[in-house]
């Protein structure tokens, strides 16, 4: 059987795994599901149609699955899903999706996400992810894999941060973060590219390169943002081990809408 602390409440419906442990004074609606190695602080609220896959950690006095903070939110069961191996620090609140967004707010694995944080409605969020204190996003926020969020970090609604991207602290981003870059300010600008996260990750020095004349497209010679696609797309040829950063570059570019723009 799950380890549940007697002070803890778990609605009978729930679906927890033997090995699953439910700290102190822990709440578990109805609805939740809970894959093998989970480990719930106490003091937690779990509630909602919420799914947590395996080998999660959730330290104390968290409220994962609560109604969207959306005024058209009318009851609708709507999820929230966690994937594996996630750490989630104290005072984190997730909230589940609406039907405007397609009703789901997802993180991947592997994320490691410190205290504070908040992730609004719909939210997606890819794997291996660190959020610093207290970082924030709105509805619909879009987080690609490897991006790191420094703290203090708040981001509009419907804003989209690419693959190994990076925000200082304090930086407010009401327009679309581009793969790799780096940007600090309110609202942020474009500062770097995240070299030193991509050495870290096994960038070749080839790729590297590619990374840095995708920068200078962008930010130095003056183009216009289709452009710069233009430029960017032309780097596969010189880079070739290099194909699928640049074509990670390209398609998040192409689909930024004309009205957000990217961080310049």
């Amino acid at each position: 059987m799950a380890r549940i602390h007697e002070t803890a409440r778990v609605d009978p419906a729930a679906e927890l795994d033997a090995d699953v442990e439910i700290g102190a004074y822990t709440l578990i609606g109805p609805n939740v599901r809970i894959a093998a190695g989970t480990s719930v602080g106490p003091h937690c609220v779990i509630e909602g149609h919420t799914t947590i896959g395996r080998d999660n950690r959730i330290f104390q006095f968290c409220s994962l699955g609560a109604v969207p903070q959306d005024k058209k939110y009318a009851g609708e069961p709507c999820e929230l899903i966690i994937g594996d191996g996630n750490t989630v620090r104290e005072f984190c609140t997730f909230n589940i999706g609406t039907p405007g967004g397609g009703g789901v707010t997802r993180v991947g694995d592997d994320n490691w996400i410190m205290a504070y944080v908040h992730l609004a409605h719909d939210c997606r969020v890819g794997n291996h992810t660190i959020f610093a204190n207290n970082s924030q996003l709105a509805g619909h926020v879009e987080v690609g894999d490897w991006a790191i969020l420094g703290g203090f970090t708040v981001v509009h609604q419907f804003v989209r941060l690419g693959a190994h991207s990076m925000t200082a602290m304090c930086s407010l981003l009401f327009a679309d973060l581009p793969p790799f870059v780096m940007a600090q300010g309110q609202p942020a600008r474009a500062r770097s590219m995240n070299f030193e996260g991509l050495r870290r990750r096994g960038f070749t020095p080839e790729r590297i390169a590619a990374v840095k004349a995708m920068h200078k497209a962008l930010y130095r010679d003056g183009l216009t943002l289709q452009e710069a696609i233009a430029e960017i797309g032309a780097l596969a040829q010189r880079y070739p081990e290099a194909a699928a950063d640049v074509s990670l570059m390209t398609s998040f570019l192409s689909a930024t809408p004309a009205e957000r723009g990217i961080v310049r």
